[in-house]
């Protein structure tokens, strides 16, 4: 489980991957959030665009789903840069609050039933209506939407 996650924008892969050392900081709109995994909330989030249901997926079935391309591969260290999909991007920059209420119901019973009192503490909806916003100004302005995590 990643101790820091920032989901942020940045113009392409390689100014994302430019940010593996120390993260992305403040010279990049982003939204953070502790304690979760990133590759496995961004392929529950493609998922559910892509079939959506109140329910959270079977693990095999989220097992078995495309997940998130690495920016740059991971090393003994534990950062990650993952590019999110163009297609979630997408789907996220468009969600209706409903839809981003729903998923982030069903993604907060997936990671209490996984981590019990270990969950997070974040507000998954915030982080979730985060991430849409930087979604939609990454459709608006171009560029991509990015996760480094520790």
């Amino acid at each position: 489980m990643a101790h820091d996650i920032v989901f942020f924008l940045a113009a392409d892969d390689e100014t994302a991957a430019a940010t593996r050392p120390r993260g992305p900081g403040e010279a990049f709109e982003s939204v953070t959030c502790r304690f979760i995994e990133p590759d496995s909330a961004i392929a529950e989030w493609d998922m559910y665009f892509q079939e959506p249901s109140a329910e959270a997926p079977p693990v095999e079935q989220l097992l078995g789903w495309a997940w998130p391309d690495w920016v740059t591969a991971p090393l003994n260290d534990g950062v990650e840069v993952f590019a999110l999909p163009q297609r979630l991007t997408r789907a996220l920059a468009h969600a209706s609050s409903a839809e981003l209420e729903e998923l982030a119901g069903r993604w907060t019973k997936r990671l209490r039933s996984e981590d019990g009192d270990d969950m997070t503490d974040d507000d998954l909806l915030a982080v979730l209506q985060g991430v849409a916003r930087l979604a939609a100004s990454a459709v608006n302005a171009g560029g991509g939407l990015y996760s480094w995590s520790f």
